[in-house]
């Protein structure tokens, strides 16, 4: 009797028998791993528990990894800008800073937690 081949096998695949069980041999290619901060691994953490389909094709197609690289960057950058941008509009400039250091950490605590938020929202929980 002839056994007709699964896709799997038809493209290429093979399987291991373990006890009973034929457990296809899969291999995730090799990914460059860029290194991933801390956007990066909030981004893994929300894919994970909220987006679990989303996460499982990154990984399987082995691009996980330079996904979370691209939006820690992504966010990186975009903190840098709206934290510059909200400084200049405020006027939390070095001229504050040498007047009056408190008042211009409390102000820059503001401005930075304010511009996290937006990259939050918009680029690691979307």
């Amino acid at each position: 009797m002839k056994t007709q081949k699964s896709f799997f096998e038809q493209s290429g695949g093979t399987y291991t028998n373990v006890g009973d069980v034929l457990l296809p041999n899969i291999v995730i290619g090799e990914t460059e791993k860029k290194p991933v901060g801390k956007y990066g691994r909030m981004r893994k953490r929300y894919l994970k528990e909220h987006r679990p389909v989303l996460y499982s094709n990154l990984l399987l197609s082995g691009k996980l990894f330079q996904h979370l690289a691209e939006i820690d960057e992504a966010c990186e950058k975009q903190m840098e800008l709206l934290t510059r941008q909200m400084a200049k509009r405020e006027g939390v400039t070095e001229a504050l800073k040498a007047a009056d250091q408190m008042e211009w950490v409390r102000r820059m605590n503001s401005i930075r937690n304010r511009a996290e938020e937006v990259v939050l929202s918009e680029l690691v929980y979307c």
